[in-house]
Order: structure tokens, then C-alpha cells, then sequence
């Protein structure tokens, strides 16, 4: 499968740098290889350039020799991101943890059981967790943990303690601070023009209005972070959080900002790993019933064109939503039989109640930025041809 896009080579970056923060994600590698394809000098921010794994897919980018350099930079460490963006014409940050499952994972699941049985069992161990996250809150280690709230909450306060300090730690603050850490980066740098930010539909959908088939979700929707924190959305808070955050950054500044909000991303991958995004169509494959879910979904190659033309149209502004189509489930497993009939695809959902509504999200303002969007179907095919020159799967 070839990593380049007909049409996309014009030659318009000659001459020009860039920074992609989280360049070893999904999304990122996308844009530095559509960058060094167009002839951009990418500079490339890894939390560990080390590790093989995140590195060697982009050094094996055509233009990687010439034009990619590797930078380290750490979300949470302030001026982590000076060198690298200093001199940049412009900035693409996509860096942000990216889990759709903190709540239903197994493994965090069976932490929380054991946090909870540890804390209700042993008050003295309760009381000193209690203790130093309270200290760590005082401290600005933990800025959302709100210990006064928290000692209201009688019955729930200890045993969340972990949860929240995890939460905080692990996904929020990356995505908050780290934003405005990259921010505070091209703000110093005179020579940045135009910062593109990765957000997500996560940033929009999460409000009191309901999702239904006739409802038009477009730009001016704004996630609400007290309908995400009760829906037990964190992915959705973190992202809502930091693109809120960065607007007022951005406007209090004067950075010119652009913001991306993809939904679900599928397609070929370059990274060595399976993504997130693209789990549910790999259990699809492999004859696990299909989840009772609707998302919208897009190209990979789309998302990243969208975030260079977003960039490279003077007139681009404001936000974008990335969205092919919005589909339940149920027709992945359709698409999926069709293409590949030998499979032992189910035709069962994971329960048995009524399938959740799908609604439609507008692609007005994508248009304007010169968007084709790629069909599912073609989508689909390319990410299980993908999982196939990886040997993630065989068949």
C-alpha cells in the first residue's frame, strides 16, 4: 500500500518548518508524511525518541532523511517545547493521550476493586491517601482534585481518590496543560503563523441536546464538561477541557489557531501498532459480535489533509468537523461481510437492546477547506489490508 496521496505533493512547503507535536500517533504520522511529501522541513516532537516503536515507522517516511528532524518534548514539563517550535511558520499539535475505555477497561476495573477494597478495609490507609492528595491538590500537582467538595461527598470521596488522582494524571492534564504548555511554546516564537490543533467531535456532541436521526450536529455545538464528567466520558472532558482551554489561550494571545475535530479514524496505518480507533473493526474481523454504538467515522489520509489545508488556506479559521458518515455498528459488520464473505463475521450485536439512533453531522465548513471525503467502504478495506501487511492479522 503506498504512504502517498495523488495530488497532495505540490511542492507548497518548500522552504518552510514546521512543528507536529505526538508525531508517532495515528493521526500525526499522517500529517508528517503529507508534510514531507509537499516539501515542509517537519519538526518532530516524541515524549521518547528511543523507543523504536515511536520512532522508526517515521524515519522510514520518503523525505525523512532530508527533511525530519526528532525533537524530545514531554506535555507536562514546561518548556519542553521551546526548541522545537522556535522558528516554526507553523505548529501542528496533536499530542494528547487518546482512551475511549478508562471506565470499562478490565485491567482498570480490577484496580479500582482492589483500591476500594484497600481503602474501605484499612482506614489508616484511607486516611493517609486522603492526606497527601490533599497535600498534592494544595500543591497544584492535582488541579481539579477539590478536597472541600470532596469531604461533602461523605460515602464516595476516599474510595474515588485513585480514580480522580488517575484521571488527573494520566488524561487531563496531558491534554490541558499539555496544550497550553505547546501554546506558551508559539507564543514566544515570533515566527509561528498559524497553529492547527487536533480536538475531536468529543469536543461537540456531549451537550443536553438529544442525538436522532433528523438532529445536524455541526461546529457551534460545544461538549458541556459537567455532561461529560456525569456520563463518565473522560476521553470527551479531557478533550472538551483542552480545546476550551486553548481557545482562550489562543484568543488572549493573538494565535492565530485553527482547530480540527475528527470523529472515529480508520484507514491504513503507518505506526507499527493498533490504535485505539480501529480496535473495534480488528474484533469485528475476528468474529466478536458487534457493540451496540454509533460513531461517525473518517479516513485517516482526510483527517491529515484536512489539518495541512487548515493550515495552508489563509482564510481557514475557527473549527472543522471531519466526518465521512455516522453508522452504527451494525454496519461495519455489513460493509466488513461484503468485503470479505470468507470471514466469520457475526451478524449479532453484543445485546439485545434496541439499537442506539445515528444522527448526522455537517460538512459544510470540511468542504470549504477542498475535503473528498473517502467512503467507509474504501476506509474499511484499507484498514483491514493494513492489519494484513502488518500480520496483525492473517487470512
Amino acid at each position: 500500500m503506498s504512504n502517498s496521496i495523488a495530488g497532495i505533493g505540490t511542492g507548497n512547503g518548500n522552504g518552510k518548518v514546521v512543528c507536529v507535536t505526538g508525531a508517532s500517533g495515528y493521526i500525526a504520522s499522517w500529517i508528517v508524511n503529507l508534510l514531507l511529501q509537499r516539501g515542509y522541513t517537519v519538526r518532530a516532537t516524541l515524549r521518547d525518541p528511543s523507543n523504536p516503536k515511536k520512532l522508526d515507522h517515521l524515519l522510514k517516511l520518503h523525505g525523512a532523511k532530508e527533511r525530519l528532524q526528532i525533537f524530545k518534548a514531554d506535555l507536562l514539563e514546561d518548556g519542553s517545547f521551546d526548541s522545537a517550535i522556535d522558528g516554526c511558520d507553523g505548529v501542528f499539535h496533536t499530542a494528547s493521550p487518546v482512551t475511549l475505555r478508562v471506565v470499562n477497561d478490565p485491567q482498570v476495573a480490577s484496580f479500582h476493586n482492589s483500591i476500594r477494597s484497600s481503602l474501605v478495609d484499612n482506614p489508616l490507609f484511607a486516611a493517609t491517601v486522603f492526606a497527601v492528595l490533599c497535600i498534592m491538590s494544595l500543591r497544584g500537582v492535582l488541579s481539579n482534585f477539590h478536597c472541600p467538595v470532596l469531604l461533602k461527598q461523605a460515602q464516595l470521596p476516599i474510595i474515588h481518590f485513585s480514580f480522580v488522582s488517575l484521571l488527573q494524571a494520566e488524561l487531563i492534564d496531558p491534554a490541558v496543560k499539555g496544550t497550553l504548555n505547546v501554546l506558551q511554546s508559539c507564543a514566544k516564537s515570533p515566527s509561528v503563523k498559524r497553529v492547527v490543533l487536533t480536538s475531536s467531535i468529543s469536543a461537540v456532541l456531549f451537550t443536553d441536546r438529544p442525538l436522532t436521526p433528523d438532529v445536524v450536529v455541526d461546529e457551534t455545538w460545544f461538549s458541556d464538561a459537567d455532561n461529560c464528567t456525569k456520563l463518565e466520558r473522560w476521553y470527551s472532558l479531557s478533550k472538551t477541557l483542552a480545546e476550551d482551554a486553548a481557545w482562550k489561550f489562543a484568543n488572549k494571545n493573538g494565535i492565530d489557531m485553527v482547530s480540527i475535530l475528527p470523529s472515529m479514524v480508520a484507514g491504513p496505518l503507518l505506526q507499527p501498532e493498533v490504535n485505539e480507533s480501529v480496535e473495534p473493526i480488528l474484533s469485528i474481523i475476528n468474529g466478536a459480535p458487534f457493540p451496540n454504538r454509533v460513531f461517525g467515522w473518517v479516513n485517516v489520509k482526510d483527517v491529515a489533509i484536512a489539518h495541512i489545508q487548515a493550515y495552508e488556506i489563509p482564510t481557514a479559521s475557527g473549527r472543522y468537523l471531519i466526518v465521512e458518515r455516522v453508522v452504527h455498528y451494525s454496519e461495519h459488520a455489513r460493509i466488513l461481510h461484503d468485503l470479505y464473505p470468507t470471514l466469520q463475521i457475526k451478524d449479532k450485536c453484543e445485546d439485545d437492546k434496541p439499537f442506539v439512533p445515528t444522527y448526522q453531522v455537517s460538512k459544510e465548513k470540511a468542504e470549504s477547506l477542498g475535503i473528498e471525503f473517502t467512503p467507509l467502504e474504501v476506509t474499511l478495506k484499507e484498514t483491514v489490508e493494513s492489519f494484513r501487511e502488518k500480520n496483525i492479522v492473517n487470512f
